[in-house]
């Protein structure tokens, strides 16, 4: 099975409607990017927390206002403590359509690796859904640009609530495709959003690599979903031609599966069942990865280093399928090169559904650290 599509496989309530909530005119979403549109609390949340749904500002991938949602947990003890760090989470796969987003289930929580030790650090986190997810507009799914858009406005979004505190010091902590936003976040923190201050990057398992990570996948159970995702996601985005690299026949199955959500145990079954007619017949080529404007698009989103002042932190474990060890251990050597300081956890026989929330307390640590201004620490000499 793969990782990928299993990750939040904790939850098991189904996401429930807000459709009101998630709703923004062009009107609404126009204006300064991470301001929130709006905000509501979220029941149940962790104990000792407050907790809000939002709603904000934050811009496409043409430079049109948008709406995005997400969440975000405020400490509610020392209610008066200013410039609260922030961790800015990034969450993997959870599906394309609209009612696949964290937000909008019952008990997001739990999918935070890590949640309760930010927490109790007196963190503010934060956590999109990313643009399309919980909102109406195409998910743009494996588009680090949009992804780390998101993500960034996600910490600007959290200065709107009362009682958050929060400092322009943040960290972000992602896993697979919250990898890939997370280090987009790192690429793009400079440019995008001056005024707040990037102290690291952690990332479990990221997709860096999406000619690996999508030729992998293909071949695997489980992993063409996938590729199906990716196809249907872009064929929108970027009004890309799916229909001359997907045979006629299977394009039921491509739209079913974008309407499925793998936040939960029964959403990964439901998606492996319904991906079962891509084993016999999907692509009319054998390497979309070849193939223009595939090609341009998935190496366009291939992580590039990040600025060699930005610290890393990267967990991969050995037995993931999903995301190759190789494939992290190369982007790992391409910081080095350009001069990032990385620390690099590798975990035995861990696989791509657990990396993240196996190594969140050595990704704390490293976090606090950097949120602290101790000198970062480097595996790249070894």
């Amino acid at each position: 099975m793969s990782g990928l599509l299993f990750t939040l496989c904790l939850l098991l309530q189904p996401a429930t409607a807000q459709e009101a909530f998630y709703k923004a005119t062009a009107e609404q979403s126009t204006g300064r990017p991470g301001t929130l549109i709006r905000h509501e609390p979220l029941a149940n949340p962790p104990s000792g927390t407050l907790a809000y749904r939002i709603l904000y500002r934050s811009i496409g991938l043409n430079g049109e206002p948008i709406a995005v949602s997400g969440f975000v947990v405020i400490p509610a003890s020392g209610g008066s403590q200013a410039d609260r760090p922030i961790v800015a989470w990034a969450h993997p796969t959870t599906g394309v359509a609209s009612n696949c987003a964290p937000s909008l289930r019952a008990g997001p929580f739990e999918a935070i690796p890590g949640l309760s030790d930010m927490v109790q650090r007196g963190y503010v986190v934060t956590a999109t859904d990313y643009p399309g997810l919980g909102t109406s507009m195409v998910h743009p799914y494996l588009i680090g640009e949009s992804e780390g858009r998101a993500v960034l406005d996600s910490v600007r979004a959290a200065a709107g609530l009362t009682g958050a505190h929060p400092s322009r010091r943040f960290v972000v902590w992602g896993h697979s495709q919250g990898g890939q936003a997370a280090i987009y976040a790192g690429i793009l923190a400079r440019s995008y959003a001056p005024e707040l201050k990037l102290a690291g990057v952690a990332a479990a398992a990221p997709a860096t690599d999406l000619v690996t990570l999508l030729r992998d996948d293909f071949a695997t159970r489980g992993g063409k979903s996938i590729t199906a995702m990716a196809l249907w996601s872009w064929a929108r985005v970027f009004s890309a031609p799916i229909e001359g690299v997907v045979v006629p026949g299977a394009m039921a199955t491509v739209d079913r599966l974008a309407e499925e959500c793998t936040g939960s145990v029964f959403g990964v079954l439901e998606h492996l069942v319904s991906e079962r007619p891509l084993q016999q017949t999907f692509l009319t080529i054998p390497d979309i990865t070849v193939v223009e404007p595939w090609r341009s698009l998935i190496e366009r989103n291939s992580a590039a280093p990040l600025p060699e002042d930005i610290p890393a932190f990267l967990a991969q474990g050995t037995t993931d399928q999903v995301v190759r060890p190789s494939v992290t251990q190369a982007y790992m050597s391409a910081l080095c090169r350009n001069g990032t300081a990385v620390k690099m956890l590798v975990i035995p026989e861990v696989g791509h559904a657990f990396i993240a929330h196996r190594s969140a307390s050595q990704a704390m640590d490293w976090m606090a650290d950097r949120l602290t201004g101790k000198p970062a620490p480097s595996d790249c000499r070894s």
